[in-house]
């Protein structure tokens, strides 16, 4: 007979393989204690509903990948003269270690965060905001840092903008890896993601303002004539 520690660990990895392949809203109890072969009232016993599973399968990933972004930020912090491509690295490296914490822990992790915001998990954004909002601080001071010019207004907005670039990427890393494979021919590994992905956010980041854009311009060609 399993022990409690046993059940509850086939609990969540049933709960985890089917929340990535299929979401959070797709996924029933019922099929998560059928394929853990464990019944509906160990799912209660152990986490009481549905959304505290949900917070528990991406509390293992998060209690490992939180406190390593959190170093990483405060070794960032104490630098001159950072980019935005240093302040989006800082999160290379807690993301691939997942791979040592569980087999593809990296994009299952990134499914698992992708799911949680395209179904609309509120209860989970809640969660992540409010227990890890140490950690968050450090980062949106890193981007201020990189980039001090930067109006509270344009970060609320850019900061959006790029969640909304790493949440697509995360919820599709599997499906836009085989879709480059057999469109370039070559694999794509999570670190190929990532090395495409900070780039790019950064540069969303730190890009000039519409309006301070074409101010900018205006100025150029009085200055022409």
């Amino acid at each position: 007979m399993a022990g409690k520690g046993e059940t509850k660990g086939k609990i969540l990895d049933a709960a985890e393989q089917l929340f990535a392949e299929h979401g959070f809203k797709d996924t029933s109890l019922r099929t998560i204690t059928s394929k853990a072969n464990v019944n509906l009232a160990s799912v209660n016993y152990h986490f009481g509903d549905k959304k505290s599973l949900v917070r528990a399968v991406l509390a293992r990933y998060l209690e490992k990948f939180m406190p390593q972004l959190e170093q990483e930020l405060k070794l960032l912090l104490v630098k001159d003269n950072i980019t935005m491509v240093d302040v989006f690295a800082c999160t290379k490296r807690p993301l691939l270690d997942l791979d040592s914490f569980r087999r593809h822990g990296a994009s299952t992790f990134m499914q698992l965060i992708g799911r949680g915001y395209t179904d609309v998990q509120g209860h989970l954004r809640w969660f992540i905001t409010t227990r890890y909002d140490t950690v968050l601080s450090l980062f949106t001071q890193a981007v201020v840092k990189a980039n001090p010019s930067l109006k509270p207004e344009n970060l609320f907005w850019r900061l959006h903008f790029t969640l909304g670039a790493v949440i697509f990427t995360m919820a599709s890393n599997v499906a836009l890896s085989e879709i480059a494979e057999n469109d370039f021919g070559h694999n794509v590994s999570i670190e190929d993601i990532i090395d495409r992905l900070i780039p790019y956010l950064a540069a969303g980041v730190d890009a000039p303002v519409a309006g301070e854009l074409t101010l900018v311009s205006s100025g150029s060609s009085l200055s022409a004539s």
